[in-house]
């Protein structure tokens, strides 16, 4: 028998758990910070209640007619952390291959342990696509990854996720309504919509970021669009100019803006939509004169990035990289020295082979594992708050043990469908979106 030596490290290794942090904070024993002490309680005491919950989308309005989540059993209220986590190994086991757990880079560290699979919202629908087999899909995300992954898996798979009440404030920030109305007042500036020019191009095409619901990937299906991921946002915005004038961008603006910046898009030409103003608050000759028309939406985590957090990383951490997410506002893309995905910031801090310092600009949880998986780097946070995604954070190890368990006793819980005159024109722009393929970087 060998015995494989493993050394002991010469510092204690990095907890990657934010609930911890969390929860030190507010005991007292930890002097960090965290932008909402109520963070520590279950989400359980915020699901029966409009809103987002404690965290970074507090201030922001929920819409009418959210999905709320019904009171989960006090055995999972109550139940320990050690208690949830044998819980869930054991229905996980009895389940077997019947079920496939999917867990988002964003979510908490103590359900992303039990996921099969882990990584963006668009990797975990690939992956959910990638298992026919699979009764069951749990996905651990938020609602309209969850519509993402019905949407690609079978007829006859389940996806659920673990507690309704985990929605996403900036795809809400483009209902399907608001959308359809700027459709119609943009064609009463800009004439036929469906009208080609003499270079073949129509007067508009709409994009739409993965990051939204399943509604507004059916309108972007059906008027001749496409999905984009903030991997691929280039290839996409290239595509969507082949085929019309200017592009209609939602539902968030950062990443629309900073893509086609860094395409030579000037701002002049990248006018706002605010869906409460008429024309969006611009005037109709801004609008005939734009090539990318921006909606007013945000991700609440990535717009707590600043500039002064870089500086401050600049001037304690000399020779730090700093990487950010293009989801953060312009002016913290323009001062970082590198801005990508959350897959392209892990394969960046993996392809590093000298220890480096790396101030990080995404959600605390993806972050804090990674300096848990690279401890030979120093990985923080931008931001020193600890502040995870408020919505991300709603999916609880209590609310998958009970999934799961429910699952062991033939009962199938909190099953997101969407309607086929939605999935049907929606496959189309995802479909559009998987045939626009980023070009394959030199030496790769």
């Amino acid at each position: 028998m060998s015995i494989t030596f493993v050394p002991t490290p010469a510092v204690p290794p990095v907890d990657a758990s934010v609930d911890h942090a969390i929860q030190d904070i507010v005991a007292g024993t930890s002097t960090d910070a965290t932008c909402a002490t109520d963070l520590a309680a279950g989400p359980w005491d915020f699901d029966t209640r409009p809103g987002y919950g404690p965290g970074s989308s507090m201030g922001d309005v929920i819409p009418t007619g959210s999905p709320r989540q019904g009171e989960l059993p006090a055995a999972y209220r109550e139940a320990s952390e050690e208690e949830l986590d044998e819980r869930v190994r054991a229905a996980k086991a009895t389940l077997g291959d019947r079920v496939v757990i999917l867990g988002h880079f964003y979510q908490r560290e103590e359900v992303v342990r039990h996921a099969d699979y882990v990584g963006d919202s668009f990797q975990l629908a690939t992956a959910a696509k990638g298992r026919p087999d699979a009764e069951a899909i749990v996905f651990c995300g938020v609602h309209f990854m969850a519509e993402t992954a019905d949407l690609l898996s079978g007829p006859e798979q389940a996806v659920i996720l673990p507690n309704l009440a985990a929605g996403c404030s900036m795809a809400d920030m483009a209902d399907i309504d608001q959308v359809e109305d700027c459709w119609e007042q943009l064609a009463e500036v800009l004439g036929d919509l469906d009208a080609e020019d003499a270079d073949g191009r129509v007067p508009v095409i709409p994009v739409t970021y993965m990051n939204s619901s399943a509604a507004i990937k059916g309108f972007v299906g059906r008027h001749g669009g496409i999905v984009c991921t903030s991997s691929n946002a280039q290839t996409v915005l290239e595509w969507a100019f082949a085929r019309g004038r200017r592009v209609l961008f939602f539902p968030d603006q950062h990443l629309g803006r900073n893509t086609a910046k860094a395409m030579g898009v000037p701002l002049e030409q990248m006018p706002m939509w605010n869906p409460r103003r008429p024309l969006g608050g611009s005037t109709a000759e801004e609008l005939h004169d734009s090539r990318v028309i921006l909606w007013h939406g945000f991700c609440s985590v990535h717009r707590r990035f600043t500039v002064g957090q870089i500086d401050q990383a600049r001037a304690e951490h000399p020779g730090v990289r700093v990487i950010v997410h293009p989801e953060c506002p312009m002016e913290v893309v323009d001062a970082a020295d590198e801005a990508g995905s959350t897959d392209y910031i892990r394969r960046a801090i993996d392809a590093a082979t000298e220890p480096t310092a790396f101030a990080i600009g995404t959600e605390i949880n993806l972050v804090r594992r990674l300096a848990a998986q690279y401890p030979q780097h120093e990985i923080f946070c931008l931001d020193p708050v600890v502040c995870p995604c408020s919505t991300m954070y709603r999916i609880h190890p209590g609310y998958l043990a009970w999934v799961l368990e429910e699952l062991v006793a033939g009962r199938t819980p909190n099953r997101i469908t969407v309607s086929a005159d939605v999935a049907d024109p929606a496959r189309i722009a995802l479909e559009r979106m998987l045939a626009a393929k980023p070009p394959v970087p030199v030496g790769a």
